[in-house]
C-alpha cells in the first residue's frame, strides 16, 4: 500500500514505524527539525512493543504537500495531527486531488470530537475514517517516538456507517508491525470512551501537574472527574452517540479500577502543551462536550470550568 502520515508528532511516527516494519510504502509530512531528523539517521521506535529502527532509504520525508512528487493518489492518508489543525489540512488535502485521489481513505488519528465533521465539509463521507488510539506515545527527540502504554487496540471505523471490510488490509499491517489493530462497526462508542477518559484526566493532569494515579489517589480529584463524566453522560442521552457502557456508574466503575491503574505513569498531553507552552487541544475535548451541552440545554458547568482553567492557563503563554 502507498500510505501517507501526515503530522510527524509521535502518534504519527508511532504508525509510521508499524507501516514501515510491514513492507509499505510510506512518505511523512513533518516539521522541519523532524524532517531533517529523518532524512538523516531515520526512524526509531522504542517501548513496550520492542525496537526498531527504519533506516532513511526505507521511507521519504517531506515538509509539506507541495514537496510531495506528482506520483499516484494514496491507499490512505493517516492524518496524526493536532485538532486544532483539522481544518487547514482537509482543505489542504482537498486542493491536492493527485494526493487525496477519489478512493484515498482518510484516516483521521486525532484526539477528541468534531474533526470528522471538518472533513467530512470537504471529503465524501464514505472515505472518512476514525482510529481511536489509547497508546501512550512519548517523542524524546524529532526522529524517536516511545511506545510508553498501551491500553487497548486500535481501533478504526466509520461514524457515518460505513462497512470496515476495506479497512482489514490496513489494520493487519499495524498489526504486524507491532501495535495491536482491528476495524470496527462501532467506533463512536470507541470515540466516546476516549472521551469520557480523555475529558476526566488530561485537563486535571494539566492543572495540578501530576500523572493519573495522582488524581486517582485523591478523593477530592476523583469527585471533580465523577462530575464531569456523569455530565458528559447526560449530555450523550440528548444527542444520538452512545458508548460502551451503558450508564455513569457502569464507566465510573471500570474507570477507578480499572483504566487509572492500567495508566498511573502517564503524563497528560495537554500538561505537555503546557509546558512547551504549544496550543493545547482543549477545544476539541471538555470544549465539545460544552458544546454539545449548550446546544442541549444540559448544565455542563464542571466540563466549563476546567475548559475555562486550561483557557487561562494557556493565555499565559498564547496571544488571545
Amino acid at each position: 500500500m502507498n500510505i501517507l502520515i501526515y503530522g510527524g508528532g509521535a502518534v504519527g511516527l508511532g504508525l509510521a514505524g508499524c507501516l514501515i516494519h510491514s513492507r509499505e510504502k510510506v512518505d511523512i509530512i513533518a516539521r522541519k527539525a523532524t524532517t531533517e531528523a529523518l532524512r538523516k539517521n531515520g526512524l526509531f521506535r522504542t517501548g513496550v512493543f520492542g525496537d526498531i529502527h527504519a533506516a532513511p532509504n526505507q521511507f521519504r520525508a517531506f515538509e509539506s504537500l507541495n514537496e510531495l512528487p506528482p506520483e499516484n493518489a494514496y491507499d490512505y492518508i493517516l492524518v496524526c495531527t493536532k485538532s486544532y489543525d483539522s481544518e487547514m489540512v482537509a482543505g489542504s488535502l482537498a486542493d491536492k486531488p493527485l494526493v487525496a485521489g477519489p478512493h484515498t481513505g482518510i484516516v483521521l488519528c486525532q484526539n477528541g470530537w468534531g474533526n470528522t465533521e471538518t472533513f467530512a465539509a470537504c471529503f465524501d463521507e464514505t472515505r472518512i475514517w476514525n482510529a481511536r488510539v489509547i497508546t501512550g506515545f512519548t517523542r524524546p527527540s524529532p526522529n524517536h517516538v516511545e511506545i510508553t502504554v498501551h491500553v487497548d487496540a486500535i481501533h478504526i471505523g466509520s461514524i457515518f456507517g460505513s462497512v470496515a471490510d476495506d479497512l482489514e488490509n490496513l489494520c493487519t499491517s499495524i498489526t504486524r508491525g507491532g501495535i495491536p489493530c482491528k476495524s470496527t462497526s462501532h467506533i463512536t462508542r470507541d470515540m466516546w470512551a476516549k472521551m469520557l477518559y480523555n475529558c476526566a484526566l488530561n485537563p486535571l493532569g494539566a492543572i495540578f501537574n501530576v500523572p493519573y494515579g495522582k488524581l486517582g489517589e485523591s478523593i477530592h480529584t476523583r469527585r471533580i472527574m465523577k462530575r464531569i463524566i456523569e455530565e458528559i453522560y447526560r449530555v450523550l442521552e440528548k444527542t444520538p452517540y452512545r458508548t460502551n457502557w451503558k450508564t455513569a456508574d457502569e464507566y465510573l466503575d471500570v474507570f477507578f479500577n480499572k483504566l487509572i491503574p492500567a495508566t498511573a505513569r502517564h503524563e497528560a498531553s495537554t500538561l505537555q502543551d503546557i509546558k512547551a507552552q504549544k496550543r493545547t487541544e482543549i477545544d476539541a475535548l471538555n470544549g465539545a462536550v460544552v458544546k454539545l451541552g449548550k446546544k442541549h440545554g444540559i448544565d455542563v458547568s464542571t466540563n466549563e470550568m476546567i475548559y475555562e482553567m486550561i483557557k487561562f492557563k494557556e493565555g499565559q503563554y498564547l496571544k488571545q
